[in-house]
């Protein structure tokens, strides 16, 4: 098997990885929100994460994985704003309604385009807009039901919107910087993330709940669906570095809305909520946005592996020319290794 075909096996992998345990998780966590009444999800995402360090640390026991330090700062400032993040997104579904949230979450993709465009001139082509677009008409229609506007949650949406977006580009910027792995990365930033939502998360949820987490009734029950959310939560926090780590911060977004929707019909299947035709309509619509954002992604790469596979091997011909002057094969193997990381779509290897 080619490296290429092993990549895009990996990529299916994690993409297939990453949908059915961020499924499993939200009904899980509905079951125990809704039905047991554990509101307290700061709190609750804290142990996910204290979790998913333990058997990260546990799988580095048994050498399944290789520690790799890097940047102390770079990590504690990654866990940290990651874990701010979780707050933020907490405390906008707090203060706003439903369908303000779902559109906060929504403004996270074009968000992070909009940076990756500035600050990383990355290229966004026609085809890959028109998907996105299509994507988050079907993800609105489906979502977005009641848009209740107020100071206080525009900010923090605005936050939120912020510091995830940040935060995904640094998941991938600082894997390709310091080649670390998706497991590296989670394994060390960790701590950082789940200390920080231990401190905030029993304040945010005492703030949006007006309950105490340590005085809730820890029945028998409670306690096994908390297991289970937090084993869950293994293979989802694995899986989105792993997305990201193999694609992109787009992509991990454009991914996430095609969740949204699973939900949406996984909640109506198993749980009998609430359906109607607009969220019929808007998964269709969806779907469709999300199987032509990957038929544009697939194609511009098979184009762009073209492109480079001709570069090459015009460069081994001048280098097989004795006749050719040496400076001038010097300048075109230059080019070909001194093009600018950012200008390449990481989307396009999805």
């Amino acid at each position: 098997m080619s490296e290429g075909q092993k990549f895009q096996f990996g990529t299916i992998g994690a993409l297939s990885l990453s949908v059915v345990s961020s499924v499993s998780i939200v009904i899980c966590n509905k079951a125990l929100i809704s039905t047991l009444g554990f509101t307290f999800a700061t709190t609750l995402t804290s142990w996910h994460l204290l979790v998913t360090f333990c058997s990260l640390h546990m799988a580095l026991w048994i050498k399944l994985f290789e520690h790799k330090p890097f940047d102390a700062r770079a990590v504690m400032g990654f866990g940290i704003l990651n874990g701010i993040s979780i707050g933020l997104l907490n405390l906008s579904l707090g203060f706003n309604s439903v369908g303000f949230y779902q559109m906060t979450k929504l403004a996270i993709i074009p968000c992070t385009v909009l940076l990756e465009t500035l600050f990383f001139r990355k290229v966004f082509s026609r085809s890959i807009q028109f998907s996105l677009v299509i994507l988050l008409v079907g993800v609105g229609i489906a979502t977005v039901t009641d848009l209740q506007l107020n100071v206080l949650g525009s900010i923090l949406s605005l936050l939120a919107i912020v510091t995830t977006c940040v935060a995904q580009i640094m998941t991938n910027t600082i894997q390709k910087k310091f080649k670390v792995s998706s497991t590296q990365l989670l394994y060390q930033s960790c701590p950082y993330q789940a200390m920080t939502l231990f401190i905030i998360g029993p304040f945010l949820d005492w703030l949006l709940t007006n309950q105490n987490v340590f005085a809730f009734n820890y029945n028998p029950q409670v306690l096994f669906f908390i297991v289970l959310s937090c084993l869950i939560s293994v293979s989802v926090n694995f899986s989105t570095f792993l997305v990201i780590g193999k694609t992109s911060a787009v992509t991990y977004q454009v991914l996430g809305h095609l969740k949204t929707s699973l939900v949406l019909t996984f909640g109506y299947v198993l749980l009998h909520d609430p359906f109607n035709w607009h969220n019929i309509l808007g998964i269709l619509i969806a779907v469709i946005g999300m199987v032509l954002y990957s038929y544009y992604c697939t194609l511009e790469s098979q184009q762009k592996a073209s492109e480079a596979s001709a570069q090459l091997s015009q460069v081994k011909e001048v280098e097989s020319e004795p006749l050719i002057n040496v400076d001038s094969g010097a300048g075109l193997l230059g080019d070909a290794v001194k093009a600018p990381a950012w200008n390449s779509n990481k989307d396009l290897e999805a």
